[in-house]
């Protein structure tokens, strides 16, 4: 340890002749110390070691206070981060507006030094920083750039307030070199810093990373067996459409419809045609997933928050930042665990469980659901604010009873893509197996046509696929055994006659005039039918040519 006490040997702050070669010599030792000191400090020990630091200047030059501080450029201030004073001393107030020191704020930038022995030696364009000065008691200051990397990362203050103080060129040179130990242990910590939440910002990417990638792979494997919106009906144009509209926003979108509609097909192409589409989509199966297992899949945990969490995870809600994240089968949330999601909704924040940091995500969010939302609401098994927030933009998928006009389409489509899965060569789609699909009112939706087409072509033996595996019992046949009353069609006229247009059309190859064509097995004129299909919005599919007889 320097012995602190030379210059307080000699009166009135000089140094006689017999005095100054010691004290020059105790000074250089103390740079030589301090410059060591700082060599290996940790960056969160370093602010102790400044603030040592700066006791034994102050004690050893015999001054008042010595003060280190930085720029807050948003505030326009300076910002005292460290200080000592000697007993009876104020240290300088933080922070202290920039427009209080205009002078000595343009020469620190600049990187030259400020030297007064007296406030009256200060030059005439400092009178601003002369009065602020002197409100904080100074009668004498050296003030010095903190330099490093080219860089100007603060200020270093030496002062007196009881007496002035003089600044020897000597102690001038000194004190740079104090300022540059300074300076020189700011930017190493900085760097430090800098690194240290650079490798933390690695890991938490490649945590991510890997988290995507899991997810991907689960995607992959749950795929539905189909992946393409296939069709030409007006009820799905206009599904389409919704989809091109609200595709490029962010808003929140609700997909609505029976099972097996395609509801996440719906939910993909919205995603690959919104501004996310380069980032992850993300699927959620409420319905799958126990409630208590619900809060940890949508926003992760912490190690240790329950029974069984040996690591920590991420949630789906922070591996979708920046994409999409479908909820499936959102009816199925359990109440507790809505609250949250709206919180999410409204505000992008939530927390892990067992963590009490809060979390950022920017995530687009679908909701599906094949339950009457506005129902639930009513009769409190779903908060009406959170479906109010997730119903921005709801879209209706049509059931397949609803979009005959697309059967062929999807059967052809089917047989194409199953071919290779079954190891079958082309098959051809007889009119009369169309027509058996057509007549069928479908209660699976799309996800049944596939699975009848897949065994169909599983029990055709030749080239021509046969449809016999339609089932022979709807749900109102089986409900007219039980009560007669209860089988009676609920259609109207209108759609008996739509559907049976559609079939025969389907059978004839949608052939309108000509030997065999519709009009005549149907026993009416060909302009007659021609009308029928226009008021029932029955369309040829696009494709479907006429076939000759």
């Amino acid at each position: 340890m320097i012995d602190p006490t030379p210059l307080a040997r000699c009166p009135g702050g000089t140094t006689p002749p017999e005095c100054a070669a010691h004290t020059e010599t105790s000074f250089e030792d103390l740079l030589t110390d301090l410059a060591a000191s700082f060599i290996n400090v940790e960056a969160s020990a370093l602010d102790a070691h400044i603030q040592a630091a700066l006791r034994r200047i102050v004690l050893f030059l015999g001054l008042d206070r010595c003060t280190i501080g930085r720029f807050d450029d948003v505030r326009a201030e300076w910002t005292v981060t460290h200080s000592w004073a000697q007993d009876g001393i104020a240290p300088i107030p933080s922070p202290l507006a920039e427009a209080h020191f205009p002078y000595l704020v343009g020469q620190v930038r600049a990187g030259l030094p400020t030297l007064a022995e007296r406030l009256a030696d200060l030059p005439p364009e400092a009178s601003v920083d002369r009065q602020s000065l002197a409100r904080l008691g100074q009668k004498s200051l050296a003030v010095f750039p903190l330099s490093a990397d080219a860089q100007v990362l603060g200020w270093a203050s030496f002062g007196a307030v009881r007496r002035e103080h003089a600044w020897p060129d000597d102690l001038v040179r000194r004190l740079r070199l104090v300022a540059g130990i300074f300076a020189n242990a700011l930017m190493r910590r900085r760097k430090e810093t800098a690194l240290k939440e650079a490798l933390a910002e690695n890991v938490a990417l490649r945590e991510r990373l890997e988290a995507e990638n899991a997810v991907w792979r689960e995607e992959v494997l749950l795929r539905d067996s189909f992946d393409e919106l296939v069709g030409e009906s007006p009820a799905l144009r206009r599904v389409l459409l919704q989809v091109e509209q609200v595709a490029p926003t962010d808003s929140t979108v609700l997909v609505l419809g029976e099972t097996g509609t395609g509801k996440d097909l719906i939910a993909t192409a919205i995603h690959r045609r919104s501004r996310r589409a380069e980032r992850p989509l993300i699927r959620v199966n409420c319905a799958a997933l126990p409630a208590t297992l619900i809060e940890s899949e949508l926003f992760g945990h912490e190690k240790g928050a329950f029974t069984g969490a040996i690591a920590r995870k991420i949630g789906r809600f922070e591996v979708a930042h920046g994409g999409t994240l479908v909820l499936d089968e959102i009816g199925e949330l359990p109440l507790e665990l809505q609250a949250k999601l709206l919180r999410v909704l409204q505000s992008g924040e939530f927390e892990r469980l067992g963590a009490t940091a809060t979390r950022r995500s920017d995530t687009r969010v679908i909701a599906s659901t094949n339950r009457d939302l506005e129902a639930m609401t009513r009769d409190g098994s779903f908060r009406s604010d959170l479906f109010y927030r997730l119903s921005v933009f709801p879209i209706t998928v049509p059931p397949l009873r609803e979009r005959k006009e697309d059967i062929a389409l999807l059967t052809a489509y089917f047989v194409e893509k199953l071919r290779a899965k079954l190891d079958r060569p082309a098959m051809r789609v007889p009119d009369r197996a169309v027509a058996a699909l057509v007549a069928y009112d479908w209660p699976g939706n799309v996800r049944e046509l596939e699975n009848i087409v897949e065994r169909s072509m599983i029990l055709s033996p030749g080239a021509t696929m046969a449809v016999d595996v339609l089932p022979r019992t709807t749900a109102g046949a089986r409900a007219t055994a039980r009560d007669p009353s209860a089988g009676a069609d609920q259609r109207t006229l209108a759609e008996v006659e739509r559907d049976h247009i559609l079939a025969i059309c389907a059978v004839c190859g949608w052939r309108i005039n000509g030997t065999g064509n519709a009009a005549e097995r149907l026993g009416i004129n060909p302009n007659t039918l021609r009308s029928r299909m226009l008021k029932l919005g029955i369309v040829r599919p696009v494709g479907s040519r006429p076939r000759r007889p």
